[in-house]
């Protein structure tokens, strides 16, 4: 089973493993975890830590390869209308220090 749903969105200038560690666990308390995971291949998805905690997990990771974003086309999508119709379209303001 597998859903289209957007179940998290984490803004930041810098996201680390621990970052993914953190919302993966609060999706995977809510929701169960997933038999596989499909993500890019930045490093906050591939750090050891993550790809460890997936294993103990019994989660498989499946990677989109480098330069294919067609593997994810859904994603990519939702990519591009969160863009146009979200943030090009407001103005968002960061502390000093963010």
């Amino acid at each position: 089973m597998y859903t289209r749903e957007c179940l998290a969105i984490v803004v930041a200038r810098r996201l680390t493993s621990d970052d993914v560690l953190q919302v993966l666990t609060h999706l995977f308390v809510e929701r169960g975890p997933p038999g596989h995971l499909r993500s890019e291949n930045g490093p906050e998805f591939v750090a050891k830590v993550v790809r460890g905690w997936l294993c103990r997990l019994a989660v498989t990771s499946l990677f989109i390869e480098l330069g294919s974003p067609w593997e994810n086309g859904y994603s990519e999508s939702f990519n591009g209308k969160l863009r146009d119709e979200l943030l090009d379209r407001q103005i968002f303001l960061f502390a000093a220090g963010s």
